[in-house]
């Protein structure tokens, strides 16, 4: 007979893995106990079959990931039977797994005849449902979750003690006689009386009302498609597009879904993903794109809602205005949403950490939230714990400790103050959780942003080190820590030399990335205005009397047009930039695609819908070395835009193919760049980040050139590729600086 004790490291909270030991034991004829210290396992076993025990503890359940198991002699008495223990306290290198989607089973209880979890809203087991959302601190008991609020009726507290139920230890095990309870409301606060509140609100769904949801990690707002139009009017966002969620036998008649697309929409995080349109045109008033953002539901609540609803899908958009923090209480939902919303559909059940839904493409993440955030990394940046605040746009935070980085859901724009504050709680909350005590904190070099000053009020009033990171570097530091070529395509973020950057070719080892290459440098009159009104960047582009035409035949002013110039003669309230982004929204505009942006990456993304219709041809590229740097010159691909655009006027079919010829081109001329400076460098990785690599045609361009070319093209597909990695970023580049200073 053989004995030990055993410690399991890893994400071991919240994944049933005591219940999963118990079980193991029961097969194996193991006695001893098991029990939770912080984020490790304690086991202590004895049995005949010892070793199988210990082998099948090291694969573990489903949902955990396992860093390490020790197993060592023990002189421990261990008495007969297998007990699971009250929880202690220990490390805290793991993590709280993410919420997870409502598994099969769980589904089928919520239609079972006779079943006690028929038609119950919040089923769960200990394979799926909320974690990060309702925890406070761990170890991950009932007691210091939100579900605390909700004692066991007799029937959960049997099951959740029953070794042989997947409800064993499962601490959101709740039903309809003890759970949180679903209400329903009107927009004046006033109780709905209906016998069930799923059942009214799917028959308000279908009569065309709108209705404010309270999910996991905060509410949504929900229409039918042909409501879209009355929620876009409402919330004054005409032209973004809404992501759905719809009944998964209907996916496939509206979108193109491949079998990649299919696992991902299906797995255990359930996030949107864009896909293309089976009809480019179809779906207008939802998406009037190539694409579409689809999920399937993902809670009891939402299949409930389905069981009922006519229709075959749902506007399903987070409540808060785009960049500000996910609402997730009733009372500030009724005082914000009262005239968006015509109902309001909500639970009782407390949201601790509130997290939207996370978005992919292609198999890359785009919002790094709920089901993949909290997302913890196994890498080695020292013995220091190190913070990074993140950037000012799509913003989270990570903090890495004793080999592990951790990084938060989606935060969103901290230059709203609202949302300064939820980066703030999120630090908060994930210091809390993982037990950290910092002393790095890591930012953004631009000193203007809040969350650089956050950043530097931490520092000041505890004392620790600073430690600025370039905006582009932290994106090339967050793909890859080995020797590369870096390819940073994005909108801005500010440069070394105080201008903004966005289309950065660096070369070397993070933290020592050399800019090598770039886009050429050109102005954005008025600044952020430029963003704003694209036609502005076109002009900073190409300021000549073919542009300044084009501009009055669309109704620019000669005052205007006078502005505009007289800002460029003087340079005054004129930033020059490198930015790939700027650049998409100047070729937008000059084809008349997006004449004024409406939201986040608009222009782009209509650019890259027009093109999805065209066909693309070589254009000449133009090439200069200028401060040390190869440089692209944009203005040359406007140029010859604006010449292929004058010689087709008023051709809808020419505008696509110029569209997918811009893209095209400006993307060999990047991985040109990048391809000389590898074979100058003696470098075999390529890497790509930034958000312009989302453009499908862009990016695949890029790594095809690369490929051809017998080089390694990498891309990051466990974070962001946008600035959701930056915070990542900016921990691996201090941790990496810290140690050469060692």
């Amino acid at each position: 007979m053989q004995k030990g004790r055993i410690t399991v490291r890893g994400i071991v909270q919240g994944v049933g893995f005591r219940p999963f030991v118990y079980a193991q034991a029961a097969g194996f004829g193991i006695a001893g106990t098991v029990k939770n210290l912080g984020s490790e396992v304690e086991i202590f076993a004895r049995g005949a079959r010892f070793n199988e025990f210990l082998a099948a503890v090291s694969r573990g359940p489903p949902l955990a990931r396992i860093d390490s198991v020790e197993c060592s002699d023990t002189d421990a008495e261990i008495p007969d039977g297998f007990t699971i223990l009250a929880s202690g306290t220990g490390s805290f290198s793991g993590m709280i797994p993410p919420d997870i989607a409502i598994c099969d089973e769980c589904i089928r209880d919520l239609s079972t005849k006779g079943g006690r979890y028929k038609n119950y809203w919040a089923t769960s087991c200990v394979n799926c449902g909320p974690r990060y959302s309702i925890i406070g601190k761990i170890p991950y008991d009932r007691e210091r979750t939100t579900m605390a609020e909700f004692p066991m009726c007799p029937a959960c507290a049997a099951e959740y003690a029953d070794p042989h139920s997947r409800r064993h230890h499962a601490q959101t095990i709740a039903c309809a006689s003890c759970g949180p309870e679903l209400s329903l409301f009107d927009n004046l606060g006033h109780a709905v009386e209906c016998a069930d509140p799923v059942e009214e609100a799917a028959r308000l769904l279908d009569d065309g009302f709108i209705l404010a949801m309270r999910g996991i990690g905060g509410f949504h707002l929900a229409c039918i498609e042909e409501s879209a139009d009355k929620l876009k009017h409402r919330l004054g966002r005409i032209e973004q597009p809404f992501a759905i969620m719809v009944r998964p036998d209907q996916l496939g008649r509206m979108a193109v879904v491949s079998p990649e697309d299919r696992q991902v929409l299906e797995g255990p995080v359930h996030p949107i993903a864009v896909l293309n349109k089976r009809d480019p045109t179809a779906h207008a008033t939802i998406s009037n794109l190539h694409t579409i953002g689809c999920m399937l539901p993902y809670t009891g609540l939402h299949h409930l809602l389905f069981s009922h609803l006519k229709h075959p899908l749902l506007i399903m958009t987070s409540a808060n205005m785009p960049g500000y923090p996910m609402i997730t209480a009733i009372d500030v939902a009724m005082a914000k949403l009262n005239r968006d919303a015509d109902f309001f559909l909500t639970h009782n059940r407390k949201i601790v950490n509130r997290c939207d839904d996370s978005v992919m493409r292609d198999g890359y993440i785009i919002r790094l939230s709920r089901g993949i955030a909290p997302k913890r990394t196994a890498i080695d940046l020292g013995e220091h714990c190190i913070l990074g605040v993140g950037p000012e746009l799509n913003a989270n935070a990570t903090i890495y400790r004793n080999g592990f980085a951790v990084t938060s859901p989606h935060v969103g724009n901290v230059r709203n103050p609202a949302t300064l504050e939820y980066l703030e709680e999120t630090v908060r909350n994930l210091q809390r959780i993982l037990g950290a005590k910092f002393d790095v904190i890591a930012h953004d070099l631009h000193p203007q942003f809040l969350s650089t000053r956050f950043a530097k009020e931490i520092a000041s009033e505890h004392g620790l080190e600073l430690i600025p990171v370039q905006h582009h570097r932290a994106h090339i530091a967050a793909a890859t820590t080995g020797p590369c070529i870096g390819i940073a395509i994005d909108g801005v973020g500010y440069g070394d030399d105080g201008t903004v950057w966005g289309s950065e070719i660096f070369s070397g080892q993070v933290p020592d990335l050399k800019r090598v290459a770039r886009l050429e440098p050109v102005a954005m009159p008025g600044g952020d205005l430029a963003t704003k009104f694209p036609e502005r960047m076109l002009y900073g582009i190409l300021p000549d009397d073919r542009v300044r035409s084009l501009l009055a035949s669309r109704g620019w002013s000669d005052v205007e047009l006078g502005v505009l110039e007289k800002q460029l003669a003087t340079g005054f309230n004129v930033t020059q930039t490198t930015s790939t982004g700027r650049v998409l929204d100047a070729a937008a505009a000059l084809l008349g695609i997006c004449r004024e942006r409406t939201y986040d990456g608009e222009p782009a993304m209509k650019l890259e819908s027009a093109a999805a219709a065209g066909t693309a041809e070589t254009w000449d590229l133009t090439f200069t070395a200028r401060d040390g740097c190869e440089t692209l010159s944009s203005r040359a691909l406007i140029e010859t835009a604006l010449l292929k655009m004058s010689a087709a006027p008023g051709n809808h079919q020419a505008i696509r193919d110029i569209a997918a010829s811009f893209q095209y081109n400006l993307a060999r001329g990047i991985a040109q760049m990048a391809i000389r400076a590898a074979r100058r460098d003696a470098r075999e990785i390529i890497a790509i980040s930034g958000g312009v690599a989302y453009n499908h045609v862009i990016r695949t361009t890029i790594e095809r050139e690369v490929i051809a070319q017998g080089l390694t093209c990498i891309t990051n597909r466990d974070y962001p590729l946008g600035d959701g990695c930056v915070s990542y970023g900016q921990c691996v580049y201090a941790g990496m600086l810290r140690s050469r200073r060692i």
